[in-house]
């Protein structure tokens, strides 16, 4: 059971301040959940819940909120229209995609039409509000952890590869470990899965980061999403 977040928002603290969120599901029962479960902390205010569609673009457009939590089924499309559909209106709003599964294609998806965040739908409560918390501060977070630094600055800086260098050299066994970095496994899991040790994956990630210049895994994870460096792996 997800433990009580509920605060006191008074006072000056910007922390503490309401945070309008609407929840956008094809899933009635999903979206009556998640409003009582964000219901525990008393900053988050849900301001609609609406299914996938027309009316839930008018709604994100006529409330303006902070957050949009957009729910994702398995083939995505719906909620990636949706997005491609507020990127083109020129509505601000963070959006977290909620996921059946973090994989590269989704994550490029959503990086591509503006979101800030990918979060799996069975992932924990307090992952979930850690999420939000990240996203408010600018920062974008891809399935359990957070990229630190300026999303946007982070951006910039990606853009500036020259697109003739996606793959950078990478070994088919680095493209390997990319793209389990990428689906969120730790190292004991891709050197189960690999059949190789955990200190050899440590080593391929070393080498990995020396390549294509990025120093944590959320932000490889956002780099090959962005580049599309998994595309023909």
């Amino acid at each position: 059971m997800a433990r009580s977040r509920t605060q006191d928002t008074s006072g000056d603290d910007p922390n503490a301040r309401s945070v309008r969120i609407v929840i956008a599901d094809a899933l009635p029962i999903f979206r009556d959940g998640l409003q009582l479960l964000l219901g525990t902390d008393a900053r988050l205010q849900i301001v609609a819940r609406v299914d996938i569609g027309s009316a839930a673009d008018a709604l994100v457009r006529d409330l303006q909120p902070d957050i949009l939590l957009l729910g994702c089924q398995s083939s995505g499309a719906p909620a990636v229209e949706m997005l491609k559909r507020l990127a083109a209106s020129g509505v601000s709003v963070r959006t977290i995609l909620l996921v059946k599964a973090v994989d590269t294609l989704v994550i490029s998806q959503a990086l591509h039409f503006g979101a800030y965040g990918v979060v799996a739908r069975d992932a924990t409560a307090d992952l979930l509000f850690k999420s939000i918390d990240a996203v408010l501060a600018g920062h974008y977070w891809i399935g359990r952890e957070c990229a630190l630094g300026e999303a946007l600055a982070n951006l910039r800086r990606l853009e500036r590869v020259p697109d003739a260098a996606k793959r950078f050299g990478l070994t088919r066994r680095e493209l390997q470990i990319v793209r389990a970095i990428v689906n969120g496994e730790t190292n004991r899991e891709v050197a189960a899965r690999l059949g190789i040790s955990e200190n050899t994956v440590k080593r391929h990630i070393v080498h990995i980061f020396n390549k294509v210049g990025c120093s944590n895994r959320v932000e490889l994870a956002l780099f090959a999403a962005y580049h599309g460096l998994l595309s023909d792996e």
